[in-house]
């Protein structure tokens, strides 16, 4: 019994090697932002962060409060989903997380929310067209939405057929053009180099669905953006010679 207890408390403080320290503390920050800049509501959402020299991510616990989250809570799998610490249990999203992961290298981080805004595009299963430059700034493309799931496939790996969705939706631009998308008639998912970058375009892709619903409210008409705008406003922020910020 002495020696299953060692083991158990062992497993226990695995969560506090050093080396993960920094990524629970930058996971942590990310999550903690969801509520305060309005994204999400209890606890519905997450964020996460790959470490790729480390064979590691780190994720939101599952339906663990915001305001009361310690970094210890914070979930580190393996990138084959294999939790390396005992305690709290991974988000039920992990598997989508995951999936994102393996197809794109170039994604550090991940936030899944159900910001109203943008999950209603979600529910109405229509992508948000790409009317203004606020959107080009964020993709030089209209937010696409997820084909709808079999039930073959939402009875058997539901979370894991939603990433399947959505790299479907992405593969053909990859994950710097389109940073986020719409699952359908779930919500959004948006990505960066880590997870302050896909929270900052999570809360720029709730702006931007909301200015899309109000444009054709005012003009059911409204035009889509020239593409000439749409590449230029695209280019200044991301592309290789961009200008825009501090350099």
């Amino acid at each position: 019994m002495t020696g299953e207890a060692d083991d158990r408390r062992q497993a226990s403080t695995r969560g506090a090697e050093p080396r993960f320290e920094q990524l629970r503390a930058e996971v942590l920050r990310a999550n903690q932002a969801l509520p305060a800049v309005g994204l999400v509501t209890l606890t519905w959402g997450n964020a996460s962060q790959i470490d790729r020299a480390a064979g590691v991510i780190a994720i939101k616990p599952s339906g663990v409060a915001y305001e009361t989250m310690k970094a210890e809570d914070i979930v580190v799998l393996g990138v084959d989903g294999r939790a390396l610490d005992v305690g709290t249990r991974p988000s039920t999203d992990t598997p989508t997380h995951l999936v994102v992961y393996g197809a794109f290298a170039d994604v550090g981080g991940i936030v899944h929310t159900h910001s109203p805004w943008a999950t209603a595009w979600a529910q109405a299963e229509r992508e948000i067209p790409l009317l203004g430059t606020t959107h080009a700034d964020l993709s030089p493309h209209p937010i696409p939405l997820t084909r709808a799931l079999t039930e073959q496939e939402v009875d058997e790996d539901y979370e894991k057929a939603t990433g399947m969705a959505i790299v479907e939706a992405v593969v053909g631009l990859g994950p710097r053009e389109l940073p986020c998308v719409l699952v359908r008639q779930h919500g959004p998912f948006c990505w960066g180099r880590n997870a302050q970058e896909a929270l900052e375009h999570a809360v720029t892709l709730e702006a931007i669905a909301r200015l899309a619903a109000l444009t054709y409210g005012l003009e059911p008409r409204a035009p889509l953006l020239d593409p000439a705008l749409r590449r230029k406003h695209f280019e200044r922020k991301h592309g290789p010679r961009a200008y825009y910020g501090q350099r």
